[in-house]
């Protein structure tokens, strides 16, 4: 039965994600009356001021509101119209019910889920690993698409956790290890090495500081964070101590120039471990789902249409092809050229 048109999804030539009549997630839209945060990386924050300024409700997980405002200063988040939902806790606007749910990716992030007054199911998943994302059953399903090209896929037979882990004790028999990543994926890192008895201070900037009390505060157990300007931080750096040091990878060419460094990114695919130098090496943790685990949310999802995200990803329109090819289910990647494109 074909749908109608206040059934339906799409992306935006300026990145949001349109979810039924009444929602964009992850951008601005002057049209829509809610606007959603799906997490606080920062290309999903698009037009935050714009959407606390002109929608009536900006919804979003307590833990990203949290993340959010350390993120960037600028954004106010305490107004009225900003409404923090647990995962589960419905939200009803005009005809349509309005659910965020868990996406495993950073702290905070959610799916979304869509319910139409005639009972069609839209979702988004945002960022997410599958492992720990709860698939959710719809009729319309957006997906993210960030590694959707079949090339990018870990078929390593290793623990990548266990490895990082080992790689960074060993490492500190030397002295210092610098770990180098995005939010959330540092805080992921030390949430690792503290489950796994690893002791040592843990030495970071201002933000990353910030970003990990955060996570902390909601049941991390980072402990011992210690400010790289405070005179611990500088006897440790300075001194080549045991502790672990850990910056944003944009800064990952500016400090720790002499001693050890790991680059924790998703964009490894041949090996679980890449050494660079002689103390130099980049670790395949990711907080996206791989080409294979893309996939096998769609399948698992029974959506009937699917549109991926070609806006904060390279592979969407490669990810739409292979759920079509391999799954045979309707497929567009979105948006597509200057304008957007409606499935009904």
């Amino acid at each position: 039965m074909p749908f109608s048109n206040d059934e339906r999804a799409c992306i935006t030539k300026t990145g949001a994600v349109l979810l039924g009549n009444y929602v964009a997630c992850d951008a601005f839209d002057a049209n829509r009356p809610i606007r959603i945060v799906t997490h606080a990386h920062g290309d999903h924050l698009g037009g935050l001021r714009k959407s606390i300024k002109g929608c009536k409700k900006v919804l979003m997980t307590p833990a990203t509101r949290d993340l959010a405002e350390i993120v960037n200063p600028k954004f106010k988040l305490r107004n009225d119209n900003v409404l923090t939902l647990e995962y589960g806790q419905p939200f009803l606007y005009e005809d349509e019910t309005i659910t965020l749910l868990k996406a495993d990716h950073i702290l905070g992030a959610s799916q979304v889920l869509v319910e139409t007054a005639n009972g069609t199911r839209i979702v988004y998943t945002g960022d997410f690993k599958l492992e720990g994302t709860p698939v959710i059953d719809c009729d319309f399903l957006v997906v993210e698409a960030t590694y959707g090209n079949p090339a990018c896929r870990r078929n390593f037979d290793v623990d990548i956790n266990a490895l990082l882990v080992s790689m960074i004790e060993r490492r500190l028999r030397g002295g210092t290890v610098y770990v180098f990543g995005f939010y959330g994926k540092l805080q992921e890192v030390m949430h690792m090495l503290r489950k796994a008895d690893v002791e040592v201070p843990f030495v970071m900037p201002d933000t990353v500081h910030e970003v990990s009390k955060i996570c902390d505060n909601y049941g991390m157990n980072l402990y011992s964070l210690t400010l790289d300007t405070s005179s611990e931080g500088q006897e440790l750096l300075g001194s080549n101590l045991p502790c672990v040091a850990f910056y944003h990878t944009s800064t990952r060419f500016k400090v720790g120039l002499n001693r050890t460094r790991i680059c924790v990114s998703g964009w490894e695919f041949q090996n679980p471990c890449r050494q660079m130098s002689e103390h130099e090496y980049v670790v395949a943790l990711s907080d996206h789902s791989d080409f294979d685990c893309l996939i096998e949310y769609v399948k698992r999802s029974n959506a009937k249409q699917v549109i991926t995200d070609n806006y904060r990803s390279s592979h969407g329109k490669a990810l739409a092809n292979e759920i079509t090819k391999r799954l045979g289910i309707p497929a567009t990647a979105q948006p597509i050229g200057k304008g957007q494109t409606t499935l009904q």
